[in-house]
């Protein structure tokens, strides 16, 4: 029974740290962090049985702080990174470690434990991103086709790539560059590309994205004021391997082409507030999710500057009736719009994210603890498949 009704699920803690279980490709699987200052933090290992419409959890101790960033492995169900808050004679840190869940969690689609006072389990640390020197860390990202064995972690003003040593027991720095120039030079977020070989990584920092080539750790390109204010987040189109979107908070989502940066390829202003997060479907990339603190969660189609601006083009073998397929080849590119909003969260939406599983399902989570798995409208669905 597959139903666009929204599933909800309260955390009682705040939380803005949101990721799909990437390896996981059967079950639906998202993790969340918490942020608690009085008791200890958790990470809530969310599956959604999309046939019965429901949420079965599993709670992991992260005694080490509260998480503002976290990502999962493209390679090990087990393991995760998380960038925590960690405070030491009054002065807080920002740390990043990567830790591995107790084996019997690892894989999706497992009942809730029925006793609801069952205690949440710990994770074991594999090992530090230790990098006290360089700052405090703002996120980890992971190689995205790879081994699960190189991360890059961008602290203040230094961008720092690791190899994992086997069985992930030691980090090893392996490269690292730093921002130049004048003012406040801190890391907001980044992005490792899927394509070229996986030699490109996106930062923001400040008002500008910034291109990095991770063989020499040079500058690639630097868009400097991409937007008019703080650049929240950015993601990378998984198709066009030139295209780039990022958002920010001066309420707008800005498309880029990182060949030619003079101007965006496509701006949206459809929110009312900061833009927190943008990410684009993994597999159809005119869907693009946004999340921002005017609550409302916002589904765009933005099929002109898709792969596929003409809509779904029929292969030449499937089509008996060659009228029939001149009809189906419109020359004109579709229009963008706005699919849907979501309304469902009553406070700043921090994190949005695709299934890794699932191409039609996203999950939302707000400041106040509130997930939300929606699906994109049905119609469009077969719209796009059809």
């Amino acid at each position: 029974m597959e139903d666009d009704a929204p599933v909800i699920y309260g955390l009682e803690f705040q939380a803005r740290a949101l990721t799909p279980q990437t390896a996981e490709t059967d079950a639906i699987r998202f993790l969340v962090g918490t942020q608690s200052l009085k008791y200890d933090n958790q990470i809530h290992i969310i599956d959604f049985d999309d046939e019965n419409n429901i949420i079965n959890k599993n709670v992991l101790l992260h005694q080490a702080g509260e998480i503002w960033h976290m990502s999962a492995s493209p390679a090990d169900k087990g393991v995760l990174a998380t960038c925590y808050n960690k405070t030491s004679d009054s002065r807080v840190q920002a740390c990043a470690a990567v830790w591995r869940m107790p084996k019997e969690l690892e894989s999706g689609s497992h009942e809730s434990p029925d006793d609801p006072a069952s205690t949440a389990q710990t994770l074991e640390l594999l090992c530090h991103l230790d990098n006290s020197a360089q700052g405090n860390v703002a996120c980890v990202v992971w190689e995205p086709m790879g081994d699960g064995k190189k991360v890059i972690s961008l602290a203040d003003s230094h961008i720092l790539l690791w190899d994992l040593q086997p069985s992930s027991s030691q980090a090893v720095l392996a490269s690292s560059a730093a921002l130049e120039g004048r003012g406040q030079l801190k890391f907001t977020a980044g992005r490792w590309s899927p394509h070229h070989n996986c030699t490109q990584v996106a930062t923001a920092s400040d008002t500008t994205l910034r291109g990095w080539d991770t063989r020499s750790m040079s500058q690639i390109y630097c868009i400097e004021n991409a937007h008019g204010q703080l650049v929240r987040d950015l993601d990378f189109n998984p198709n066009k391997q030139y295209y780039l979107a990022s958002c920010g908070d001066d309420c707008k989502v800005k498309f880029w082409d990182t060949r030619n940066v003079t101007e965006p390829v496509k701006t949206l202003e459809e929110h009312s507030h900061w833009v927190w997060s943008v990410r684009y479907n993994h597999s159809h990339d005119q869907l693009v999710l946004t999340g921002s603190s005017d609550s409302r969660v916002i589904l765009s189609n933005m099929v002109s500057i898709s792969s596929e601006p003409f809509g779904h083009l029929v292969d030449e073998d499937d089509v008996s009736d060659p009228e029939e397929h001149h009809a189906e080849k419109s020359k004109e590119p579709l229009q963008d719009n706005v699919i849907a909003t979501y309304e469902e969260h009553e406070d700043s939406v921090y994190a949005v994210d695709w299934a890794s599983a699932d191409p039609w399902l996203f999950a939302s989570l707000s400041y106040d603890g509130r997930l939300v798995i929606n699906r994109v409208p049905r119609a469009l669905k077969y719209h796009i498949l059809l």
